[in-house]
């Protein structure tokens, strides 16, 4: 999927704007087009959309969200070609419709809170359970592409084994090298979770670990000083539910760096 397009969902507020970088550098390691979108929410409610007495109108505003966006992608990737267009309908449903052509979909969060916690959106949520490509979730604020390793979390099931594959080639297009993290939950002591990755022809590229306790804690542990955490949407054993329970919620809002989720249904969709 690395040859497919990679699209940014867009809304306009300054927390999106690493989600545009970080895109754009992605796009630029694999060769292939950006794609800005922004979901015009206003198109499915009762509310006049064009200009008025007081206002240039709900829809020349889309317009600009993307403009500014456009031109915020090609300065810093200006190799890179850039598009954008805004798509009636709520983010969702439009994020989800573009990623059975797209080979990623990034968006942003937001921070929160007196104690800056961070907030994915339900978009981002659903994206991550039901998107046909992989989802990564970028941090406001800081620099997105800080960090010094890709982290890969594995559970043993065939979305973690897609995880590892999407780390590897990560790692592989910036000059990164990678960590696989093997959690055990007290339940499979005997079973060793990476004996599958220890085969893989690029096992050799990667510093593979296998730790006991909690999923959530250990994972935050070893991805501190990673640029990229993968994760696979579903597993088994230590990552049961995950991307749907408290694991889940514990990557995407917890994390110290972007995360990257490859949903059960892009392993399930168009190759």
């Amino acid at each position: 999927m690395t040859g497919r397009k990679v699209v940014v969902g867009i809304d306009g507020r300054p927390d999106c704007e690493n989600a545009i970088r970080w895109g754009a550098a992605e796009a630029a390691a694999r060769g292939v087009e950006l794609q800005l979108v922004h979901a015009f929410v206003w198109a499915e409610f009762r509310v006049p959309l064009g200009p008025s007495d007081l206002a240039p109108g709900l829809r020349a505003q889309a317009e600009k969200i993307v403009a500014d966006a456009v031109e915020l992608a090609r300065r810093c990737e200006p190799a890179v070609s850039v598009t954008g267009r805004y798509v009636d309908g709520f983010p969702p449903a439009v994020l989800l419709a573009e990623s059975a052509t797209a080979g990623l979909i990034v968006i942003g969060s937001r921070v929160t809170g007196r104690l800056l916690s961070l907030l994915v959106s339900s978009a981002g949520v659903e994206l991550s359970a039901n998107a046909l490509c992989p989802v990564v979730v970028v941090r406001p604020g800081d620099d997105a592409l800080a960090g010094s390793r890709v982290v890969v979390g594995y559970d043993g099931s065939p979305a973690a084994g897609a995880a590892v594959e999407f780390g590897l080639a990560y790692a592989d297009r910036h000059d990164l090298p990678a960590r696989i993290v093997a959690v055990l939950d007290g339940e499979d002591d005997d079973h060793d979770l990476l004996a599958g990755i220890r085969a893989h022809a690029q096992a050799g590229r990667a510093e593979l670990i296998e730790v006991d306790g909690h999923p959530s804690e250990l994972l935050l542990e070893w991805s501190a000083d990673a640029q990229l955490l993968v994760v696979g949407s579903r597993g088994r054993g230590g990552f049961a539910g995950l991307l749907l329970g408290s694991v889940s919620q514990t990557m995407l809002h917890q994390a110290p760096c972007p995360v990257a989720v490859i949903p059960q249904a892009a392993l399930e969709g168009p190759a």
